[in-house]
């Protein structure tokens, strides 16, 4: 099996979706902050507070080199990773790759729901993330679109929902 890596923007469900497809088909999960995480030994806002956006981009770079070398894994990327260099590209080249694509209604909700804090969101009200989501999908989709699978999401609140988007998802990938 060649490696999938999984895109979108934050709160589409790719770590989720990732963890139980990995689960499912019995292969190694990586999602890529946790893994620069590791490597690193500092948080992904360490790191961005240390050496700024471009400074994180260019390890974020270089991990996904690492990560996406490995054979019969699942990786998650980041929201902005597909955005920045050749990364998009490179992605394409190593697996296949799959935009789990959400309205930003839908990305919205997952995010009101999400326990993580997604410091890009810290100190918005309602509508200004409503804003900002809607802004940088506008901004981000034509890197998003080069994926060789697009699959469209609705909010995935249980573990129903999560086991069918996996389903369909291993059907239109043919694993």
């Amino acid at each position: 099996m060649k490696s999938i890596i999984i895109i979108g923007y934050m709160g589409a469900g790719k770590t989720t979706v990732g963890k139980a497809l990995a689960k499912e088909l019995g292969v190694m999960f990586y999602d890529l902050d946790w893994y620069i995480e590791s490597r690193m030994r500092k948080t992904v806002k360490q790191i961005f507070d240390e050496m700024g956006e471009k400074g994180f981009r260019q390890i974020e770079h270089n991990m996904l080199h690492e990560v996406a070398e490995f054979e019969n894994v699942i990786v998650s990327c980041g929201g902005g990773t597909p955005c920045f260099f050749d990364n998009i590209d490179y992605m394409n080249q190593c697996g296949e790759t799959v935009y789990l694509k959400a309205s930003a209604e839908t990305l919205y909700e997952h995010l009101k729901m999400g326990k993580g804090v997604r410091p890009l969101l810290l100190n918005k009200t309602p509508e200004e993330v409503q804003v900002f989501i809607r802004e940088q999908l506008k901004q981000r989709e034509p890197f998003y679109s080069k994926a060789k699978h697009i699959f469209d999401i609705s909010v995935m609140d249980d573990f129903d929902k999560i086991n069918d988007t996996v389903q369909q998802l291993r059907k239109q990938l043919g694993i």
